[in-house]
């Protein structure tokens, strides 16, 4: 399925608009089978074109925080990017977490290619 975003805000900067607790985030969309998701935190470290870290929550269970890191490094003509989620809940959420990675990660590999 391919989801549709509906909306996405985003303060990508540390002691941003939000009283020192790091700039926030907050994405919304909707798949094609009509189910509504949305998920946000914060950013706990920016540091432009290297890494990015922020805590993930769906809007639906927010006590399920997790933390998403991603990493950025000159890769030859290209860049290399790690993405590491952990922190999970549960197994099932670590599972469907990577699923629904995996498929934006495929999607933004096919986009840059």
């Amino acid at each position: 399925m391919k989801p549709a975003t509906l909306q996405a805000e985003l303060d990508v900067r540390l002691g941003g608009r939000y009283r020192g607790l790091g700039g926030r985030y907050r994405i919304s969309f909707i798949r094609d089978d009509g189910e509504y998701f949305e998920a946000g935190g914060h950013y706990r470290e920016v540091v432009p074109n290297e890494l990015l870290v922020f805590t993930w929550a769906w809007h639906s269970t927010p006590e399920r925080e997790s933390l998403v890191t991603i990493s950025l490094k000159p890769d030859g003509a290209g860049t290399l990017m790690v993405f590491h989620h952990a922190q999970f809940f549960d197994e099932t959420a670590r599972d469907n977490h990577e699923r629904g990675w995996s498929s934006f990660l495929d999607k933004l590999d096919a986009f840059v290619a």
